[in-house]
């Protein structure tokens, strides 16, 4: 045979070995199953926390079908927050108790947002240290019949001045609206709202005060309208020298033809 031959023979045979040598490597990765790296998923604990099934409006009465247990993370659970580890029975205690602010469907129910299902609904809903006041209203006076439950609203006193001019007064300043006539709570239908005759605020005991003297020495009384966004303003100013008779010291207010006079020791003094 030529050396030709064999050379390309020789050269055939080493190209063929190394071709199967490759194909068996590559086999050989193929056969290899990666690895599967599980991973550990640890889940929170939970608590079940007792939340608002429905939107709950002030005034409301919780019942079981308006709450119900619903798990919760437990690194989210805060002092107010009522679990069913601490009180099992809550949905059958609370059955009946009265809505005092609003709640949305899921939101947790808080201790202070509802009163005892004895109480009286409207007492209820009063804080401690405040009292419920009536005061009458109509279209005019009561922001065209757009004054509703839980809005803000300045009262302002018009009077005549004993030179028989017309002087207008804020005497009090922004304070919430309980009720309009027996309503107290929102229209959830979106009807429109009807025009009450008297709407009931939430005042302090000075504010009450202040409010039973305009109501004697005042023309007309009026409701002013406040932005949603003055409900975190303060709430407790009043015109102070309405309660000039009520210092302590003896004094006794008296209110003629729209004028304060104050019986003091020097005598009454025109305010």
């Amino acid at each position: 045979m030529k050396p030709a031959r064999l050379m390309i023979l020789a050269v055939a045979a080493v190209a063929a070995g190394m071709a199967g040598l490759l194909a068996m490597r590559l086999a050989g990765k193929r056969d290899i199953v990666p690895q599967q790296i599980a991973a550990v998923v640890e889940k929170e604990a939970t608590i079940n926390v007792l939340v608002a099934s429905a939107n709950l409006p002030v005034g409301s009465r919780l019942s079981e079908k308006s709450a119900h247990w619903l798990a919760w993370p437990e690194s989210g659970v805060v002092k107010g927050l009522i679990t069913q580890s601490d009180r099992p029975d809550a949905l059958k205690d609370l059955k009946g108790a009265v809505v005092r602010l609003p709640m949305f469907e899921g939101e947790p129910i808080r201790e202070e947002k509802v009163a005892d299902a004895s109480s009286r609904i409207l007492s209820s809903l009063l804080p401690s240290g405040k009292r419920a006041v009536a005061t009458e209203i109509s279209v005019a006076t009561g922001a065209g019949g757009f004054i509703l439950p839980n809005d803000r609203v300045d009262v302002i006193m018009v009077r005549k001045s004993a030179q028989q001019q017309l002087i207008t007064e804020t005497v009090l300043s922004n304070v919430r609206v309980l009720a309009v006539d027996q309503q107290i709570e929102e229209k959830q239908d979106g009807s429109k709202a009807a025009v009450g005759a008297t709407a009931t605020l939430e005042l302090t005991p000075d504010q009450a005060k202040v409010l039973a003297v305009a109501h004697q020495m005042a023309d007309r009384l009026t409701l002013a309208l406040r932005s949603v966004a003055d409900a975190q303003q303060p709430d407790t100013t009043a015109a102070d020298y309405l309660l000039a008779g009520d210092n302590g010291g003896g004094l006794v207010q008296v209110i003629k033809s729209g004028t304060i006079v104050t019986d003091g020791p020097t005598g009454p003094k025109p305010q």
